[in-house]
């Protein structure tokens, strides 16, 4: 008589690889208005006001400041957003983004 021998199956779960995230940066530039940038930061990244006059100081000390960080995406949605503030006002406002590392 043959012998049977079962094998238990192993159940697999896929592995999800978080999402890759990236920066959001302000560029200080000579001509935007302080109180803007605040505005800008306030509205579109729903910073407080003094964590808005905090990085805006910062980009002015330093010539950049990372805003926050988000997936690829919300980050390039956001920077294009605010930037785009900014020149509906006349400034050369900008913010970019770059891959975390």
């Amino acid at each position: 008589m043959p012998e049977n021998t079962t094998k238990p199956r192993l159940k697999v779960k896929p592995q999800t690889e978080r999402p890759k995230l990236y920066k959001v940066i302000l560029v200080n530039d000579d001509f935007t208005p302080r109180e803007f940038v605040v505005t800008v930061l306030k509205g579109e990244f729903k910073l407080s006001e003094d964590q808005a006059h905090r990085v805006m100081i910062t980009a002015h000390r330093h010539g950049v400041c990372v805003v926050a960080v988000f997936t690829r995406d919300v980050a390039e949605t956001k920077a294009t957003r605010a930037t785009d503030a900014g020149k509906a006002k006349g400034y050369p406002l900008l913010f970019t983004t770059e891959p975390e590392e």
